[in-house]
């Protein structure tokens, strides 16, 4: 979503209910400290992280400059924007240490990835042994029949521009299974695939106590 249509659209979007669960799963995962949220698109999760506890420090991190563009037209409006910071990375090879992060987020970003192995495998190496690890995708449905009905029903009241980019990503994305299989092959250990919605699934693990 590099280009500035796409970028506005997705922005332009309510993501609002689902951006706030995936917020409270982080809490009740036990998030802490230094957060690294990959993909963050516009900014909205890094915003409402720091908005939500004193104690987190956000970096988001993507692609796209256009979608940094407005994270940081958003940062800039926050009340919380001291402790929370935009830069440009590759998820597939992220420029930071080993063990860098308390916790590791990524929402709805892993269907844009033609390979989630490398991407999977690089958010559990900046991760610190016992931090906290969501990554939240949608999943892909049976047929595009049922793709169509999740966008009349989630996206019926949005632009046809913004309902393609929807039923696009449905078709995109893994199923259960095929998460399953990549966390393995990144070597992630003691992941769990929970089903959180009627499109969305995540790979989690929760923090060990200090």
């Amino acid at each position: 979503m590099d280009t500035v249509e796409e970028a506005e659209a997705y922005d332009a979007m309510d993501h609002s209910a689902p951006n706030e669960a995936f917020v409270q799963r982080l809490l009740d995962l036990g998030a802490r400290g230094r957060v690294l949220d990959v993909g963050c698109g516009p900014g909205h999760i890094a915003l409402l992280l720091v908005t939500a506890r004193a104690d987190f420090e956000v970096l988001g991190v993507d692609l796209s400059l256009q979608m940094l563009r407005i994270a940081g037209e958003h940062r800039a409006v926050s009340a919380h924007a001291a402790r929370v910071r935009f830069e440009k990375a590759d998820a597939k090879g992220l420029p930071y240490a080993d063990a860098a992060f308390d916790t590791v987020c990524s929402n709805t970003i892993l269907h844009h990835i033609p390979d989630p192995v490398p991407f999977l495998r690089e958010c559990g190496r900046v991760l610190k042994p016992g931090g906290a690890f969501l990554v939240r995708d949608l999943f892909r449905p049976p047929t595009p029949q049922a793709a169509d009905v999740l966008v009349r029903q989630h996206a019926g009241g949005e632009t046809a521009y913004a309902q393609d980019l929807f039923r696009a990503s449905l078709g995109a994305a893994l199923t259960q299974e095929e998460l399953h299989a990549a966390a393995r092959a990144a070597g992630l250990d003691g992941m769990q695939v929970v089903v959180d919605t009627d499109r969305h699934m995540s790979l989690q693990r929760a923090a060990r106590s200090l």
